[in-house]
């Protein structure tokens, strides 16, 4: 009895060595998540994209990319995007590393505000290649927390990029950018006396015109500024081709048209145009009976009642006479200027086929630089340099001549 007592006191302790075991030994190592101080988006992912995906407060816009590499806006009438703008983001997506896990506790993820701005790369089947949700910013040392997929981990990264939803944003706004070596004629429009070409045989060449004033010359950095203006284009905002609203009409009424041409005998046609700042008379304001306008003034008889009231002077007091009111004005500003751009080079030029999607509006001082007088393009001719001193000869010499000997 002794013996089973002692090997049953043996295998209760052993029992209870391994559930001491059990309950007091240390957790396995965690294992270090693979993707940190790694970059926050794989190059790999980068190159298989066929569409990039922006999402934040409400607002969603896509890329896609085209088969010659290019990328495209679809939402903003499939314009080109900004690839600066694009290879920017990019590049901050790259740069940027995880630091750390922040937790796994689905409480503390939900703190971190992880609501719709969301960055995706997809495949050409719409598949996603990289998916990241942002959070809030920590309240110290920067960076952003962030939340890949549906993932229930939070970490954080040293991403630092602004998210632009807008659809126009993306958009490409560049129209023309030519370089002012390559143009060999430029035609400038003019009010009075009409147009006036200048043209140059070779980029080193000075520039000469076919109306040029007597004594005077092309002013070189005149024309100079007028390329930069016209050859450089970008716009700033597009109305639809078939608007009909009074600044469109207005802008194609008061058109002026340049017209450049490379030395390899490309042609550029830039009309631009705009509503010219008018003055109106003040609208009367309406009367007590709703009467606005020339009615507000009243009747003609109306009108000659006051004038009677005015002629009748008090007893003791000498008639004044009233001075007439000067008309009112006001002053309705110019509206936008609109650009229009034809190259020679027809269905080839995506200028051409950017101008049957929309009409297009430029920057205000684009149109406002550009000369509006002749005279403007032109500067004194310096005077002619004097004419050269006849030539003399410095040494002269003398002949002698030996006398004859009579023999």
């Amino acid at each position: 009895m002794r013996l089973k007592t002692i090997l049953v006191t043996v295998l209760v302790l052993a029992a209870l060595s391994i559930v001491a075991y059990i309950a007091t030994r240390p957790d396995e190592p965690k294992v270090a998540d693979t993707r940190l101080n790694k970059p926050l988006v794989d190059p790999s992912a980068i190159e298989k994209a066929m569409k990039l995906r922006i999402a934040d407060a409400g607002k969603t816009v896509e890329l896609t990319r085209q088969p010659d590499g290019t990328w495209r806006v679809p939402s903003y009438y499939d314009f080109p995007a900004d690839f600066s703008k694009l290879s920017g983001l990019i590049g901050n997506l790259t740069d940027a590393k995880l630091q750390r896990l922040v937790t796994s506790n689905a409480d503390r993820i939900s703190r971190l505000e992880f609501k719709d701005t969301k960055i995706e790369l997809l495949d050409a089947a719409d598949k996603p290649l990289f998916s990241v949700t942002l959070g809030k910013n920590p309240e110290t040392g920067g960076g952003r927390f962030v939340r890949f997929g549906d993932e229930p981990k939070a970490f954080l990264s040293n991403l630092n990029a602004w998210l632009d939803p807008e659809p126009k944003n993306w958009a490409n706004t560049e129209l023309l950018n030519l370089k002012a070596d390559d143009i060999a004629k430029i035609e400038v429009p003019f009010a009075d006396g009409g147009p006036i070409v200048f043209s140059r045989a070779k980029k080193e060449d000075p520039w000469t015109a076919d109306k040029t004033p007597d004594g005077q010359r092309v002013k070189a950095d005149r024309i100079s500024t007028v390329l930069s203006s016209v050859g450089t284009i970008r716009f700033s905002d597009t109305n639809a081709l078939d608007d009909a609203n009074a600044n469109a009409a207005a802008a194609k009424a008061n058109e002026r048209l340049f017209k450049l041409e490379t030395f390899d005998k490309k042609v550029v046609k830039i009309v631009l145009g705009r509503k010219p700042e008018e003055k109106k008379l003040k609208t009367l304001a309406p009367t007590a009976d709703g009467k606005t306008g020339p009615a507000a003034l009243g009747t003609i008889a109306d009108l000659l009642k006051k004038d009677e009231k005015k002629d009748a002077a008090a007893p003791g007091e000498e008639k004044k006479d009233d001075k007439p009111l000067a008309p009112e004005f006001e002053t309705v500003p110019a509206g936008p200027v609109f650009v229009s751009v034809a190259h020679s080079d027809g269905a080839t030029a995506p200028v051409n086929a950017m101008m049957q999607k929309r009409a297009f509006q430029i920057s205000d001082y684009t149109f406002t630089g550009l000369p509006q007088k002749a005279e403007e393009m032109f500067e004194p001719a310096p005077p002619p340099p004097p004419p050269a001193p006849p030539a003399t000869d410095e040494k002269k010499t003398t002949e002698i001549k030996t006398p004859e000997v009579k023999k």
